[in-house]
């Protein structure tokens, strides 16, 4: 079919329903509609305009929304590295070598969650789309990270952990903290990029990132609207609509919106988000293309829980188990509050056919204010356990910019996609942290008594007070190249990468730990570590081999960088920088003529200086030495019919300290002290050595069910230790998710467009713990979600 090449007009369709056919001869001069609908004539297929193109389905029956496919032996290749996927497999990546690369071309894990997937499950944030992702433990915290973006800081903070290391998070290529990219009505597609990717990100630990693209104008118009129901009082609605401003198109606009309120299973704790994502595209000319996109999302309340003593959670306690609605804060203060706004654009231009530039920039603001208890100290005989109370504003301003020039060249059987680029990124940041030793009190677990907290956090305060205030501004720089180098099956990929690293600014401390108001104390917070610990050169090589049925094996060997800032030894000492390597082979297999994509990935990981906890002095990091990864993961994105939809994975992992001088204590889940012993060795804490998931959708045969289509998933989270010690575990646990949609189309045509959906996650209402983290408190412990039910009706026209 030439009509997609003539036309400049993406046409999309699945192999599977293509298949036998044979399309009409195509005579005279005919529109866009009238020429598709002429080709095929008598295949038994039609066509419905979407919002990457236009996608050929079959009559009188309603289809997912397919992205970019191979149409006349062309490829729409950026809309299928940035788009939607089609069904649950996506083929393309941008994220991966920030080109428009098919994923069987990359010599690492590449995995992507397409929109129709997260719409499939209902997930609400991002941490719930990465319950199904090889190698990503996602909601390591529990519903105490309920309001979470997809990722933590780079330097250990992070809840969300790829391959036994905290990810990072990047939106539309740039690193991010935006609140926006958490919700999945502004989110296009999740895509995990497995281990090493400073070569082209710079600041990344060697697990991986967490790459967003958030959604922004295509080809046609997009008109959708849905409101939303759950338990604990959850109250949704979202908008989705997008359109030409210009008759030629040239001009577009897409706007997403959302506003939701609702409980959570934890009493006093509530979660509320409004927010919109306005985006305009201008086709310059036809080699120069601007997009613009702003972004704002206040959250009053967070729903940020603070976990609960071992004692009553993994073990019973005097009366049993705590309910997980048992809330041991109090109300009086219970604030957990985040305001982000950014602005973006995203620039291309074309020179000619061998080079073209690329840009893309972020403004972002954000801020975020709580006051709030944390749990501190063993469980007392009489049952209670005692609470400080915290209160911490911090405003941060990120300006970042990534430029970049592509060159296409080829020299006889060889082609290269040349990439070589710099990008740059200053933080402000204003953090004021006040502690209240001793104006919480004490609660008792089993019957708490609320509205008796009222902390001070002056230094005239009788309990004992710290301020720590801090301004700081953090600068990055890098400048990276990559040559992905083809010759017929086999494909390399070589990149490098220089980074340099620092920071300045104030930190004011104060005290009356020694006498009332015995001083404040300003002093100047520099970056004083050697140069070598400030600046890096990291790179990546590997290869890919495309065997003519569908198979690729690969190998690759890359290395990361991460300088530590913020976090400090017991002592005073600063943290020294991260430093990482890994070796991957795999094999991926698309199979010919499917949508099905199979792969398998081995690797090993060893990081200097991984930080962790120090769980005898909380507050500070310990450096645990060398800690090593590896592991297996193994993954299925299929679409078996164009009614049978399916993911799976499971990803092995065990990360250990191999090398490490650090004695930690060893303390039972009562806190009681039965002696050190050496840390090397060990299990690092909170990381699940197994875990295997799956999840299937079928639309039942529309003959009989009209429409009706069902899915069903399931997760597995192996055991994992509950402290550096590795003295006791936290249990293992199976979850099942449950739901069911249906297209009123196929009950009457007068009701296009419009689908109703259920979802049901943890069907069996599960009790479960998620992770614990030990140490002189005896041990803080965090419960997983409790059974969810959420209903959405939405319609598009």
């Amino acid at each position: 079919m030439e009509i997609g090449r003539t036309t400049n007009t993406q046409i999309n369709f699945s192999p599977l329903l293509t298949a036998n056919k044979k399309s009409s001869t195509l005579k005279g001069r005919n529109t866009i509609n009238g020429a598709i609908q002429a080709v095929l004539q008598n295949t038994g297929l039609t066509f419905q305009k979407t919002d990457v193109g236009i996608s050929i389905v079959e009559k009188k029956q309603s289809t997912i929304t397919l992205g970019p496919v191979k149409v006349g032996g062309l490829v729409n290749a950026h809309e299928a590295a940035i788009g939607p996927g089609v069904g649950y497999v996506a083929t393309y990546t941008d994220a991966g070598t920030k080109t428009d690369t098919p994923i069987t071309q990359i010599p690492n894990s590449v995995y992507v969650i397409t929109k129709q997937q997260i719409l499939d499950q209902q997930a609400q944030t991002v941490a719930e789309v990465l319950r199904y992702m090889p190698g990503v433990y996602a909601e390591q915290m529990g519903t105490a990270s309920i309001g979470s973006a997809a990722g933590g800081n780079a330097n250990g903070t992070g809840s969300i952990m790829m391959r036994g290391f905290a990810s990072t998070q990047y939106v539309d290529g740039l690193m991010s903290r935006s609140l926006v990219a958490g919700e999945t009505a502004f989110v296009e597609r999740v895509e995990a990029l497995n281990g090493p990717a400073s070569v082209l990100y710079g600041q990344v630990g060697p697990g991986g990132l967490i790459a967003t693209q958030l959604k922004q104008p295509g080809e046609t118009p997009i008109r959708n609207v849905s409101v939303g129901f759950g338990n604990w009082g959850r109250y949704e609605a979202t908008f989705d609509v997008g359109d030409k401003i210009t008759k030629s198109g040239n001009l577009k606009y897409r706007i997403a919106g959302i506003g939701v309120t609702q409980g959570s299973q934890t009493d006093y704790l509530h979660y509320k988000r409004v927010g919109v994502l306005p985006s305009i595209k201008w086709d310059i000319d036809e080699k120069t293309s601007l997009t613009l996109i702003g972004q704002y999302l206040y959250a009053p309340s967070e729903a940020q829980g603070s976990g609960y003593p071992g004692v009553g959670t993994l073990v019973p306690g005097k009366y049993g188990y705590l309910p997980r609605s048992r809330f041991l804060g109090d109300p009086s203060i219970n604030e957990d509050g985040q305001r982000t706004a950014s602005f973006e654009y995203q620039f291309s231009h074309k020179f000619n056919k061998f080079i073209e530039f690329q840009q893309t920039f972020r403004y972002e603001d954000s801020s975020t204010n709580i006051n709030d208890t944390y749990l501190f100290g063993s469980l007392l005989s009489d049952q209670t356990i005692k609470r400080r109370a915290w209160r911490q504003d911090t405003s941060s301003a990120t300006v970042a910019l990534d430029s970049r020039f592509v060159g296409h060249l080829k020299t006889g059987g060889v082609k290269q996609t040349l990439v070589a680029g710099m990008d740059f990124r200053r933080i402000n940041i204003a953090q004021n942290i006040a502690y209240d030793m001793n104006g919480a009190g004490y609660v008792n677990i089993w019957d708490p008594a609320y509205y008796l907290v009222y902390p001070d956090y002056s230094l005239n305060s009788p309990d004992n007070i710290e301020w720590d205030n801090l301004k700081q501004t953090q600068y990055q720089s890098g400048v990276y190249f990559q040559d992905q180098i083809k010759w017929g099956r086999l494909s390399v990929l070589l990149g490098g990468r220089q980074d340099w690293y620092n920071y300045k600014g104030t930190v004011t401390t104060a005290d009356n730990f020694e006498a009332a108001g015995h001083g404040v104390i300003t002093e100047p917070y520099v970056d004083d570590r050697e140069k070598s610990s400030r600046s890096k050169f990291t790179w990546r090589a590997g290869f890919t081999y495309n065997f003519d049925f569908g198979l690729t094996p690969y190998f690759s060997y890359a290395t990361s960088f991460i300088p530590q800032t913020g976090a400090f030894q017991y002592g005073g000492q600063a943290a020294k920088p991260l430093n990482g390597k890994q070796f991957e082979a795999g094999l991926k297999y698309l199979v010919p003529n499917t949508d099905i994509l199979l792969t398998a990935a081995a690797y090993d990981i060893k990081e200097n200086h991984y930080q962790i906890t120090d769980t005898e002095h909380p507050g500070y990091e310990a450096d645990a030495g060398t800690v090593t990864s590896k592991g297996v993961e193994l993954s299925a994105h299929a679409n078996v019919t164009k009614d049978i939809r399916l993911t799976a994975s499971y990803s092995f992992n065990e990360t250990r300290a191999t090398k490490s001088n650090n004695q930690v204590t060893v303390r039972d889940i009562y806190g009681t002290n039965l002696g050190t012993i050496s840390e090397q060795g060990k299990y690092i804490a909170g990381l699940p050595r197994n875990m295997v998931n799956m999840f299937v959708d079928y639309t039942l045969p529309r003959q009989i069910f009209h429409g009706l289509g069902v899915n069903f998933g399931i997760r597995y989270i192996g055991s994992t230790y509950a402290n550096n010690a590795n003295s006791y575990k936290v249990p293992d646990y199976l979850l099942f998710d449950v739901g069911a949609h249906y297209d009123f189309e196929n009950a009457s045509p007068m009701l296009k467009g419009l689908r109703a959906q259920l979802a049901i996650s943890n069907l069996a209402n599960t009790r479960y713990v998620t992770s614990c983290s030990a140490g002189v408190a005896g041990g803080t412990c965090y419960y997983g979600q409790a059974q969810r039910i959420y209903g959405n009706i939405s319609y598009s026209w």
